[in-house]
């Protein structure tokens, strides 16, 4: 049975930093790509950013370029996501998924395999 959870939510102050982990069973990190998504309060589900399955590439939304970065640790079989100068709009359910493809994509549904989310709240 295959289980994706994260874990490292909470309330931060804008500026702040998080990371948050998705740690995997049941599936091998280093053999899908892994993503990141996040819903708002009344908005949709996006795009985060994903890892490659060689974990040599990396992918994001432009609107945490430079700020949000993913890696993995394949000896905990676990995938992170660092966010930094967090902002108010990051406020979302985070979740992280996985997808059996060679190449990533932003698209929810092509990822087999989603967690149950954590919350990062960001305050002003």
């Amino acid at each position: 049975q295959v289980r994706l959870v994260e874990s490292g939510g909470g309330l931060v102050q804008a500026g702040g930093s998080l990371r948050l982990s998705c740690a995997a069973s049941g599936l091998t990190v280093s053999s899908y790509v892994m993503g990141w998504f996040r819903q708002a309060p009344g908005k949709e589900r996006e795009f985060v950013g994903a890892i490659t399955w060689s974990g040599g590439t990396s992918y994001y939304t432009d609107s945490v370029k430079g700020r949000f970065a993913i890696s993995r640790d394949n000896a905990k079989n676990t995938v992170y996501l660092q966010m930094n100068s967090l902002k108010p709009e990051d406020t979302a359910v985070y979740y992280c998924a996985a997808d059996p493809s060679r190449t990533y994509s932003w698209l929810w549904g092509r990822y087999d395999y989603r967690g149950q989310g954590t919350q990062v709240t960001v305050s002003s």
